[in-house]
């Protein structure tokens, strides 16, 4: 699918955990004045088209809606990460030629990484692109429409690691700084005073 000669590309955004480490929502909690949700938000690069918001909370879901989001409800998050991909791959891809997957909980990722990262893409329209930093692979990885069946076919607690370890030939590698692949898990890992 394309609109001006360039494919259409939506994002799912991940955001229906249970936090179940952190004892309490994640995704609300503070960063620099910033929730963790609202720094995944502003990750999302312009050249995206369609972004879709796949949470199990309300507050996630108004602040979706606020920004122009779709949102789609995960009623049952413990069947695992890939209910979430699945809801959220059935939302887009009618709409578009590939889909960018983004956790939630990567606060220090930059949008000039994701637009880079979609600009290589462009590039190889036919690879999967995922960033990494050295031998450490992470989110977020897009994936052309000819691998949407089989992200809608996963099941548990698998994510699309599961889809790229099938097509390793494939994949292109993307390098970022190790700091915007970190996730935060518990409350420790937030630090008091951040400058990056």
């Amino acid at each position: 699918m394309k609109t001006n000669d360039r494919i259409i590309i939506g994002c799912v955004i991940l955001a229906a955990g249970n936090s179940a480490r952190f004892g309490e929502n994640k995704l609300l909690a503070q960063i620099n004045g910033k929730t963790m949700i609202e720094r995944a938000f502003d990750a999302v690069p312009e050249v995206i088209d369609h972004v879709a918001v796949v949470t199990q909370y309300d507050s996630i879901k108004r602040l979706a809606e606020s920004r122009g989001y779709d949102c789609i409800i995960n009623s049952q998050p413990e069947q695992g990460l890939s209910l979430s991909v699945k809801l959220g791959t059935m939302a887009l891809k009618d709409k578009c030629g590939a889909i960018m997957y983004q956790v939630s909980d990567q606060p220090w990722l930059k949008r000039e990484s994701t637009a880079k990262m979609l600009g290589v893409f462009l590039d190889h329209p036919d690879s999967i692109v995922g960033m990494s930093s050295g031998m450490n692979r992470g989110n977020p990885c897009v994936f052309p429409k000819e691998y949407f069946d089989e992200l809608c076919s996963l099941s548990g607690d698998r994510g699309g690691r599961s889809v790229i370890e099938k097509h390793e030939d494939y994949l292109i590698l993307f390098e970022v700084p190790a700091k915007e692949l970190m996730d935060i898990d518990t409350p420790g890992g937030i630090p008091t005073v951040d400058h990056g």
